[in-house]
């Protein structure tokens, strides 16, 4: 039996519990992460496989930012020089992620990777002062897959050979133009072992030779996309990540590792970033969530930084990533501190060029 002063207290308890509950679910529905992307399919993955687990886990909204690369770098560094920084998080290539105009406008994430140095299911660059690794891809030869072509265009010499495989070609032009000297470099017979440096000059005469032939010079992933849906192109240097999208929505597209340069994004944290707590437990989740990382690279054909995500994704999706003799006979690292070195020159000679 309930007396009227115990009705009271259990009434005025409940009440409570309930004023409490609304009110710190109002404040975490307030909290919120401002993150910076490519936009398009890769966001799409990115979202249902990490930022809305991580809402739903810690009712923090994250916020996406559609840019390019150089839109991101350029836009990170100038928030932080004025002093007015509205992003916590960007995404960067990860061969910029070493720079110094990186540093300078990102914070020394190396108190955050203690914990993660001695992961075992990690891999050892999983964690940087640059940036949380956020996957590992490729940049390659992508073509239009036709049921009647006698052969498929495998290198890049191929991607030269207008004869042979006719129709227009597709290359990136934004503030990272190596990859397409690169690749004109081994078209030109350059060997692999000998591609860095860049012979700069030789590489800019070798792209004169396609230079009619190119119908799309993308900015975007997202662009590189549409590109190809509208027929644009039927070769092009492209991201792996996109181009497996493709895949998956049924257009016929194929690629080829003989015709590839490794290639990553780091999560970076901005100097200043209005929401720094809640940006480092988004960038935790995605370290600490195997089962998260195998679900964005399931869809985006990348490889996730735990080795535990890869033995969750697909056969299909493992099958289709480069093999140990791909990476070893093909796959070309490229030289990170010569193009941070040379990068200012390099974008220079590019945009007189591509003008």
């Amino acid at each position: 039996m309930i007396t009227k002063l115990g009705f009271r207290t259990t009434a005025l308890v409940a009440l409570a519990t309930t004023i409490l509950a609304t009110t710190c679910s109002t404040a975490l529905a307030g909290e919120r992460v401002v993150i910076a992307s490519t936009g398009g399919a890769y966001d799409r993955a990115l979202k249902e496989a990490w930022f809305d687990p991580f809402t739903k886990e810690t009712g923090i909204e994250v916020v996406v930012v559609s840019a390019t690369n150089a839109e991101m770098r350029a836009k990170a560094s100038a928030m932080v020089k004025s002093g007015n920084v509205t992003w916590d998080l960007y995404l960067d290539g990860e061969i910029q992620a070493g720079s110094e105009v990186h540093k300078a406008a990102t914070e020394d994430l190396s108190e955050f990777c203690n914990p993660y140095k001695d992961r075992a299911d990690l891999v050892a660059n999983a964690c940087e002062p640059g940036g949380a690794l956020l996957q590992s891809t490729a940049t390659l030869l992508a073509y239009r897959s036709r049921a009647e072509a006698d052969a498929t265009p495998e290198t890049w010499a191929d991607m030269w050979d207008t004869e042979r495989f006719p129709g227009g070609r597709a290359f990136p032009n934004f503030d990272d133009p190596w990859r397409v000297l690169a690749a004109a470099l081994l078209a030109d017979g350059v060997k692999k072992e000998e591609l860095f440096p860049l012979d700069v000059n030789r590489g800019f005469r070798k792209l004169d030779e396609i230079r009619d032939s190119v119908s799309l010079w993308w900015k975007t992933g997202d662009q590189s996309v549409q590109g190809f849906r509208n027929g644009d192109y039927d070769l092009g240097q492209i991201w792996l990540t996109r181009a497996k999208a493709m895949a998956n929505e049924g257009l016929p597209i194929k690629w080829s590792y003989k015709a590839s340069f490794l290639v990553g994004d780091r999560i970076a944290l901005v100097r200043g970033a209005p929401n720094r707590e809640n940006a480092l437990k988004l960038m935790a989740f995605w370290l600490d969530n195997p089962a998260a990382q195998a679900k964005a690279c399931d869809v985006l054909s990348c490889t996730p930084p735990s080795k535990d995500a890869i033995a969750l994704m697909s056969d299909e999706t493992r099958k289709s990533m480069p093999t140990a003799g791909d990476i070893s006979d093909y796959v070309i690292v490229p030289d990170a501190e010569w193009i941070n070195a040379n990068a200012s020159q390099l974008l220079e000679q590019w945009n007189n060029w591509v003008r």
